[in-house]
């Protein structure tokens, strides 16, 4: 679904902390937002993300 290269290089918007794709959502290690990944793509807007 989500290359792993692209993963290692993408952070949080909120607190720049590292990712890592879980149930199909990028979330974040450090504050646990989570944010949807639409056709492929990561959508990594603080105002679309879930709070945890």
């Amino acid at each position: 679904m989500i290359d792993k290269e692209l993963l290692d290089i993408l952070a949080c918007p909120a607190c720049k902390s590292d990712v890592e794709l879980k149930n199909k959502k990028i979330v974040c290690k450090k504050c646990g937002k989570k944010y949807p990944v639409r056709e492929g793509i990561p959508v990594m807007l603080v105002d679309e993300a879930e709070e945890e």
